[in-house]
């Protein structure tokens, strides 16, 4: 009977634990998800400095989040911090370096930059990584790009 209710309270301790970690879980992922709408509204209604805060709690608690990272690029590129939006897209890159997204914001970049040869070996990548994973409507406007882009000489 001993070994029964020691059995018993080790199951029902592994049971609370999971209950627990998942309850954790459920709390941290509202948590994340009021933070990524209230930056999603301060970013479209161009508060860009609060949407930065949020943008980047959301970064220090969900560290694999690379979405944030894009949309954290974008928001520094709107104001004018290229250096900082390519080192965020460059993270990206090296974090996933199988995002398509990553390397075509990279591109624009780099065309701001007046680094067009850069640029263009970023757009190959992105146009090759939106083929692989069958998305013919972003290659196809990655294409155009990279079309605009070597008719202007």
């Amino acid at each position: 009977m001993d070994t029964l209710s020691n059995s018993q309270i080790i199951a029902a301790s592994t049971i609370i634990l999971i209950i627990g970690f998942l309850g954790y879980l459920g709390i941290k992922t509202l948590m994340i998800s009021n933070w990524f709408k209230k930056a999603v509204y301060l970013y479209q209604n161009k508060d860009y400095e609060a949407a930065e805060t949020e943008f980047r709690k959301i970064i220090k608690i969900a560290q694999s989040n690379d979405v944030v990272r894009l949309m954290l690029g974008d928001l520094l590129n709107r104001q004018g911090r290229l250096i900082e939006a390519r080192e965020m897209f460059t993270e990206v890159i090296n974090r996933s370096p199988k995002n398509p997204d990553a390397y075509l914001r990279l591109a624009n970049i780099l065309m701001l930059e007046n680094q067009k040869q850069a640029a263009i070996t970023n757009l190959e990548k992105s146009l090759e990584l939106f083929e692989k994973q069958r998305q013919p409507q972003q290659a196809q406007k990655v294409r155009q790009i990279l079309q605009e882009i070597t008719n202007k000489g």
